[in-house]
């Protein structure tokens, strides 16, 4: 696939919150996942394919409701994609509230090797 191909299903999955999808169909196996800090049950950094599923799992377990998913056009500039990303969601023991972030992603052999997230 083309960096064009990836950005495109990757923001098309991520606007219909098919987030496990896209890390199989789109990640290298030895990807790594950047938040801007640990949180709660979540580290900094989250290395591997497999913990990155289970760090989906987790999250996708404090979801209590969502309310849909919002995905601007990708970005593309060499092998870096980014796009904003607006989740409606309600957490468990929480007010619905809209989480926004930025999202980027790095390209290697036709894979991403990296996302990281700012808030």
């Amino acid at each position: 696939m083309t960096i064009q191909e990836i950005a495109q299903r990757l923001s098309d999955l991520c606007a219909k919150e098919d987030f496990h999808t896209a890390q199989k169909e789109l990640f290298a196996e030895n990807a790594i996942s950047i938040e801007p800090e640990a949180m709660g049950p979540f580290e900094k950094e989250t290395r591997g394919l497999p913990a990155i599923f289970k760090k989906g799992e987790l999250f996708g377990s404090m979801v209590e409701a969502s309310y849909g998913c919002k995905v601007s056009k990708p970005i593309i500039a060499g092998n870096s994609i980014a796009f904003t990303l607006s989740m409606d969601v309600k957490m468990k023991d929480k007010d619905r509230s809209t989480m926004d972030e930025i999202c980027v992603y790095v390209v290697k052999d036709g894979k991403i090797i990296s996302e990281q997230f700012f808030w």
